[in-house]
């Protein structure tokens, strides 16, 4: 039946609807969407077999839920997702300002109209999408806030006195009344406020000043938090968390697939920009491999966590360094290099806290120990490791390319070199090409390029070469010539090699 034709109570009554609460709503759409196997939490990444099944298991307990987990990892968006389960539309009392169900009016407005209107009282129907409340918790958020007040002014206009319920002024919460209500960050909200909430968890009604007014509210509470040890903002009261039914953990991604899938699912690339440059595997996973190693650093805070966001920030300005370089020289296709990963510094910077030994070394640096410990990690799954190699009795395969830097021979990465000149740069060196064929033998020739600076980097990195940051780009050097020709005025320049890369 089209109950959305419904405009008055007793065509309400007559159609046979019958109420529940949001938590039976939610519990009743979730069975459907279970057993029609369907996923309400679209665009939800790496959470398949952990956080998802253990909100799912909450609503069927129809439990309030919160969310616990670093920052990043997709809580708030979880929550707005909820409004997937609820029911498309709902009948509220027209002109309520609380989603009044017209068979059970909860506010002093609907209840009076029902009164004097009986059947013929106006019904309006709700979409799920308005349905949803968000607040995010700050110092200054007041119990007036989410709960209410007494309103002078209304008071004043219907000239009635104070003692009247009518003169009140309801807050967030009792106006989701049949709805999703989040609160972010839930302990930031000041410990008195907290407080305020207890009556609402567990007896469902609310208190305001000193009317004795009990408002059964119906609501789906979630809130999200970092975990109380994590942060040095504020905690969640014993109380109030011993009355949130479902602690749920949530977690960064595990994989560097994983990762890499959320990545591409987030970044907002211009329809331009995914015409003009060409994507790369290899640099979408050392985008990835920066945050891994951020996660593992020791100049990382742990406790602050190191969010998606980074990945996809980082990535976006990938892109946009390899479109800025073809624009600048007049190139219809831009291919993305290794040393466009120094282009993405400023979207790590802001997303990483820095412990005490991070800041001694600078936002910047600490980028660039990220960027190279990524290059490290990642090259020795495409190619032989240079330190086993040295080890090992038999043939080199990077002794060719290592002695003829040997012999004096530089080579110069500029950011802005086009695509001939980058390629010359890399020709240059002899064998270089050839040990890419070697180990990688099915790619194509913009590919072998990168491949071909891929390997310089990785022997930077294996401490084989040296590499040196220019003002416009990096250049290759023979790493021992460097360490002997080293002066105080060069060691204000960027040199790497080892794992210590830009100390």
């Amino acid at each position: 039946m089209n109950y959305r034709s419904i405009s008055t109570l007793g065509e309400l009554k007559k159609s046979g609807y019958k109420s529940v609460s949001i938590k039976d709503e939610l519990r009743s759409n979730l069975i459907k969407s279970l057993k029609n196997n369907e996923n309400p939490f679209k665009g939800i990444i790496g959470y398949d077999d952990t956080v998802i099944p253990d909100i799912q298991t909450a609503i069927l307990s129809r439990h309030n839920i919160i969310l616990l987990g670093l920052r990043g990892q997709a809580k708030t968006r979880i929550a707005r997702l909820l409004i997937n389960l609820l029911d498309e539309y709902i009948p509220v009392v027209e002109g309520s300002e609380l989603n009044d169900d017209p068979l059970a009016p909860l506010s002093r407005y609907a209840r009076d109209l029902i009164n004097e209107h009986g059947d013929k009282t106006g019904v309006a129907w709700v979409h799920r999408s308005e349905r949803y409340a968000e607040k995010l918790a700050t110092p200054d958020v007041s119990v007036a806030d989410l709960i209410g007040d007494v309103d002078p002014i209304k008071a004043a206009a219907l000239k009635l006195p104070y003692s009247d319920e009518r003169v009140i002024h309801f807050g967030l919460i009792p106006r989701s009344h049949r709805s999703i209500f989040v609160i972010n960050e839930l302990p930031d909200l000041q410990a008195r406020i907290q407080v305020a909430l207890f009556n609402i968890l567990q007896e469902n009604d609310i208190q305001i000043r000193g009317f004795k007014l009990r408002l059964p509210l119906d609501i789906q509470f979630l809130f999200t938090a970092n975990p109380e040890d994590y942060t040095n903002r504020g905690s969640i009261v014993t109380p109030l968390k011993d009355r949130i039914d479902s602690q749920i953990l949530t977690h960064y991604p595990k994989t560097v697939e994983t990762s890499m899938e959320i990545t591409r699912q987030e970044s907002n690339l211009t329809k331009e920009q995914n015409e003009k440059v060409k994507s790369s595997s290899l640099l979408a996973l050392m985008i990835e491999q920066i945050a891994f190693e951020a996660r593992q650093s020791e100049y990382v805070d742990p406790k602050s966590g190191v969010s998606a966001r980074l990945t996809i920030s980082a990535y976006e300005n990938l892109i946009s360094t390899a479109e800025r370089r073809a624009i600048l020289n007049n190139e219809p296709v831009a291919s993305l290099r290794i040393s466009d990963l120094y282009g993405v510094i400023p979207s790590i910077t802001g997303k990483v806290e820095l412990v005490y030994e991070g800041e001694q070394e600078g936002p910047s640096k600490v980028a660039q120990i990220l960027i190279s410990k990524s290059i490290k990690t990642i090259f020795q799954n495409y190619f032989p490791s240079p330190e086993k190699q040295k080890k090992s009795q038999s043939i080199n395969p990077y002794q060719s390319i290592v002695s003829w830097f040997g012999k004096g021979n530089v080579v110069d990465i500029l950011n802005s070199a086009s695509d001939r000149e980058y390629e010359k740069a890399l020709k240059s060196v002899p064998g270089l090409k050839d040990l890419v064929h070697k180990y990688q033998p099915s790619l194509s020739e913009k590919e072998q390029m990168l491949f071909m600076e891929f390997v310089l980097h990785g022997l930077a990195e294996h401490s084989q070469l040296s590499k040196f940051r220019l003002e416009h780009g990096l250049q290759f050097k023979d790493m021992l010539s460097t360490m002997f020709s080293l002066n105080d005025e060069d060691d204000d320049q960027s040199i790497t090699g080892t794992d210590d890369f830009y100390r």
